[in-house]
């Protein structure tokens, strides 16, 4: 069918409802050419997408066949298939967490639900608490108030694997994109097919993440939080109380959940837009530092006040903190801990696991891999030996109770090393300065390039294979080339990827990419040099660079 002819089926669609009826009525040419010139795209990371009508689009029917498409690959594999479902504050996540749990029901596989929005980790925990055959959390993470998606987990509580993805994407290719009705929430609720994750559950969850401290008093510490409106107000605050020496003020304007994100253009604590608020408040009430975690609490960004100014901290060197925290205080046992992390994140902790005698691996980007290592030890006996997983973009994890990263984990480790260095008179800028001076200064850069439209995805497809093109290095087209690894066929024991790795003639290094979730092309730039600002310079002159090639594609 065309699209104008997919548009009117919508249209007639019995089960059409009147939101969507609405915008499908109202659509011009150009709006229907976009709303259904694809199908929403399912990959590792599930769906993820704008709020809308057709098939290019969030909405009960995409989620409706996705979920079918689950379904039928579950029965397949399991002969008692259940899974797990939870959901952030993101507009119409409990719409679709329901209708996703309705669909699993009618096809005769338990479900448990979160009874009220829950953050992505507990999510994973619910999973492997159950024993469940999946699991499924709707969020769009870190993403504008316009999106919402659909992530799925296997029965490890990690996000599906590439080979899971292929088969549940060709059982979903095989399901009608529309429906006469939809499945009925509250009759698989009151039949007992649709059962809400008990307390106890929750309880669990608290105590595997309080047996992480690594120090079970603390000096005082005074902080400010922002949930971003979305799903780690309660379990966050909950932990800060069970600590006992931290006194937390909420940023008010972020504190409930509000799908719309009022207060910042997209909630995702990486971003200094988003974090305005509990900087203006640390300063205010002179707290020691501040902290937020994006919508379905997976990701932690933060800032250290000095005096009436905050310091945030980026992904990479929070990360390097914790790690120094754990590797620093705790005691490794009969075989060295392990320590694993992206290939787009932060090389600095391998010289921090060298000096430690710690194992460092690499794993591709996405937490799932990191996940996925975690499962590799426990198979091995061995999980006792993971110490920590974390990855550039605010994602960490000192446990293995869950397998994704967890917010609610970071901000219980943030707190316990704010707390151990104020009582030697330091905050997390002084340890980290200290870190440079003993292995030197790591910078990074992240640089995103949108793709967007009918034709983005051809563009991103265009710009990798020109990077990658055979031949002399001298033909690339990314000046001052040193070498080039493709990670397409796979590189040593990691799966075949669409990521280019250039290291450069002056020591840097720059990892190229396409996002699996967005029309995306994201670039990371990685330089290490005595003093920041050489390493910062060395930055500036790849992003431009970079810049010079991507934006004119």
């Amino acid at each position: 069918m065309t699209n104008e002819e997919n548009r009117l089926a919508w249209l007639s669609c019995p089960a059409m409802p009147e939101e969507l009826l609405a915008e499908l009525g109202n659509m011009n040419e150009k709006e229907t050419d976009d709303c259904f010139y694809r199908d929403l795209a399912f990959g590792t990371g599930g769906l993820r997408g704008v709020l809308g009508a057709g098939t290019n689009r969030m909405n009960v029917f995409t989620v409706l066949k996705a979920t079918r498409g689950l379904g039928q690959y579950l029965k397949a594999v399991s002969s008692r298939p259940s899974c797990a479902v939870s959901y952030d504050s993101r507009i119409h996540s409990r719409d679709f967490a329901e209708l996703t749990a309705a669909a699993l029901a009618e096809m005769g596989i338990q479900v448990w639900l979160y009874s009220s929005l829950s953050p992505t980790p507990m999510l994973s925990y619910a999973v492997r608490h159950h024993h469940a055959s999946a699991g499924v959390m709707v969020t769009a993470s870190h993403n504008p108030a316009k999106y919402n998606g659909y992530k799925v987990y296997g029965a490890d509580g990690c996000q599906i694997t590439l080979d899971a993805a292929k088969a549940i994407l060709s059982s979903i290719e095989a399901q009608p994109d529309l429906a006469d009705s939809l499945p009925d929430f509250r009759t698989y609720l009151s039949e007992g097919m649709i059962q809400y994750i008990p307390d106890e559950t929750v309880e669990a969850y608290y105590r595997d993440i309080m047996k992480l401290r690594v120090h079970p008093a603390g000096c005082p510490l005074h902080l400010v939080y922002s949930p971003l409106n979305g799903t780690g107000n309660l379990p966050v605050r909950e932990m800060m109380r069970r600590l006992g020496y931290v006194k937390v003020d909420v940023v008010p304007e972020q504190e409930l959940p509000d799908g719309h994100f009022p207060t910042c253009p997209y909630p995702n604590p990486e971003i200094r837009e988003a974090m305005a608020l509990a900087i203006e408040k640390t300063v205010a009430v002179e707290a020691d530092l501040c902290f937020a975690t994006d919508p379905d609490c997976d990701r932690m960004g933060a800032g250290i006040r000095v005096g009436k100014e905050v310091v945030l901290i980026s992904g990479n060197d929070m990360g390097i903190l914790m790690l120094d925290y754990l590797l620093r205080n705790k005691a490794a046992g009969k075989a060295p801990f392990v320590v694993v992390k992206t290939i787009v994140t932060t090389e600095m902790a391998a010289a921090l696991c060298e000096k430690a005698g710690a194992e460092l691996r690499n794993v591709l980007t996405g937490f799932k891999f990191i996940g996925e290592q975690i499962g590799f030890l426990e198979k091995q006996h061995e999980e006792d030996r993971f110490l920590f997983g974390f990855e550039e973009s605010y994602g960490y994890l000192s446990g293995t109770d869950v397998r994704d990263k967890d917010a609610v984990n970071a901000a219980l480790l943030l707190c316990e090393m704010a707390s151990s260095l104020k009582a030697e008179g330091k905050t997390l800028l002084d340890r980290l300065e200290e870190l440079r001076q003993e292995f030197g200064c790591y910078a990074q850069r992240l640089l995103t390039f949108e793709y967007d439209g009918e034709d983005g995805s051809q563009k991103m497809q265009a710009i990798m294979e020109s990077l990658r093109t055979p031949g002399d290095l001298s033909a690339c087209p990314l000046p001052g080339v040193a070498s080039r690894t493709d990670y397409a066929q796979g590189i040593g024991l990691l799966p075949p990827a669409d990521v280019l790795e250039f290291r450069m003639q002056n020591g840097a290094k720059l990892v190229i990419r396409p996002s699996g979730t967005e029309p995306k092309i994201k670039v990371y730039l990685f330089a290490n040099a005595q003093a920041l600002p050489e390493a910062e310079s060395v930055l500036g002159e790849m992003e431009t660079a970079v810049g010079a090639l991507l934006m004119k594609s």
